[in-house]
């Protein structure tokens, strides 16, 4: 039977929280067609060559630098992201269309192999159709981090995009239309969560793509899992970032700032954990207390702002779940140094926080704090600061700070998680493979490897 009365997916702007606009779900049937338009489209596009498939391509990304404002005003009211830092990510999303439009042949170029045989290779062809699960707090990049390897690769994707972020979700779309993919290569559906299981299981998805939590991520893989259908899965993070005592300070203090509140601290690879060695854990603290101080709330649509600024988060629910997380700490001996308290006033702002005295067992520690909290930890030693670092059930990225050769030699091996910066923070970059292990996630996106997870790697033998 047809699901009727379905309730409007609603975008709230999280400065305001007034209601931008509703959005209909799309109906069973529309969803059907919007897949068969898909598969057309797709079988299309996999037998264009890789100049052709380039041209669209590098088209994509000159049309996204010409809606680049339009589209960071957008996401500053569909979730709250500082518009200097919206208009940021369409510039990244630019630069991923060219190095993949670029680069994607040379990655999927068959491999020889030398066996017994007269020939043996490895070839990489499409998979077909992809399904991309999406979230809210890098609306374009995470759509576009995705898509862009996989449509270079001869696929299709249905997007599902966070039901907040519609109307960027309805811009990507307009965009692929735009740059010359063949119609529907890349199709939007309008659906709230509870109706994603249906999408999975549908003979038509050939491959599931997720970013999110960690909680939403396990029945994603539960529902994969039982139709026998691949994923690759960005999970959650809770990143260390080691603080050494030959560290350059100043450059330490500057990255971890940047990294934690980067995006009003909604980011699964910032700076989650700061771990401080004992000998220079003071000094760190009066610098990095006199740094976060400096950060003020800003009006998200504000282009003007020349300091250090956090946005509102995306929502209301995820700022008290956040309040928490950060008294129940408290309870439990931690040491609010900075912030702390839900400002008054309209908007689902949290200040700029920093907990000291944080330990195993307190949830600054063992949980993901998705907002604008710094959590501080000390350590006695290099090992404890190891053994503190890989406490944890998540395993995305960590950073180092140090200017010893050997621990920059050693020390990364010893981390596990799937990427790492010394000196610097946590980013993702076309051209790197991106992804974590345990709790969060698995497979890879970006980079050959990344590119290669949206093929079927297919072996032949000629004799």
């Amino acid at each position: 039977m047809p699901i009727t009365n379905l309730p409007t997916l609603k975008s709230i702007n999280p400065a305001t929280l007034e209601c931008i606009k509703e959005y209909p779900q799309h109906s069973g049937q529309e969803i059907e067609e919007r897949l068969l338009k898909l598969g057309i489209a797709q079988n299309e596009w996999q037998a264009i060559n890789f100049s052709q498939r380039k041209v669209c391509m590098l088209k994509l990304a000159s049309d996204l630098e010409q809606i680049e404002q339009d589209a960071a005003e957008t996401m500053a009211n569909e979730m709250g992201k500082p518009w200097r830092q919206g208009a940021r990510e369409i510039s990244k999303c630019a630069w991923l269309c060219r190095w993949f439009a670029n680069s994607a042949e040379t990655y999927l170029t068959m491999d020889s192999i030398s066996t017994e045989y007269q020939r043996s290779y490895v070839q990489f062809e499409p998979l077909g159709c992809i399904l991309a699960i999406m979230p809210w707090n890098f609306p374009f990049w995470q759509v576009f981090r995705c898509a862009v390897p996989a449509i270079m690769a001869g696929n299709g994707i249905l997007l599902k995009h966070a039901p907040s972020t519609q109307g960027c979700a309805q811009i990507i779309e307009q965009l692929f239309m735009n740059a010359g993919f063949p119609d529907g290569l890349l199709v939007h559906i309008k659906v709230e969560n509870s109706r994603v299981e249906s999408l999975i299981s549908h003979p038509s998805v050939n491959m599931i793509t997720f970013t999110g939590s960690t909680g939403v991520g396990r029945v994603v893989a539960k529902q994969a899992a039982e139709y026998l259908k691949p994923s690759v899965l960005e999970l959650g993070g809770s990143d260390p970032y080691l603080i050494f005592d030959d560290a350059e300070l100043k450059n330490a203090v500057e990255k971890c700032a940047q990294s934690r509140w980067l995006n009003t601290g909604q980011s699964c690879i910032s700076a989650k954990r700061i771990i401080v060695i004992d000998e220079i854990y003071d000094e760190f603290m009066e610098q990095f207390l006199a740094f976060a101080q400096q950060y003020e709330f800003i009006n998200p649509l504000s282009r003007s702002f020349d300091g250090y600024f956090v946005g509102p988060m995306a929502r209301l629910d995820l700022r008290d779940q956040l309040a928490k997380q950060v008294s129940d700490s408290i309870d439990l001996g931690a040491c609010c140094e900075l912030g702390g308290q839900i400002p008054d006033g309209k908007g689902a702002y949290y200040p700029v926080t920093v907990l000291s005295n944080v330990s195993p067992g307190m949830p600054a520690f063992d949980q993901e704090l998705f907002g604008p909290v710094a959590a501080i930890i000390r350590a006695k030693d290099d090992q404890n600061m190891i053994a503190l670092a890989n406490k944890t059930t998540y395993g995305l990225g960590a950073a180092l700070f140090t200017r010893s050769a050997a621990r920059i030699a050693q020390y990364p091996k010893l981390l596990q998680v799937g990427n790492i910066a010394i000196n610097d923070i946590v980013k993702s970059d076309p051209r790197l493979p991106f992804g974590g292990y345990n709790e969060s996630g698995w497979g890879k996106e970006l980079g050959l490897q990344g590119i290669r997870a949206f093929t079927r790697i297919q072996a032949v033998v000629e004799t």
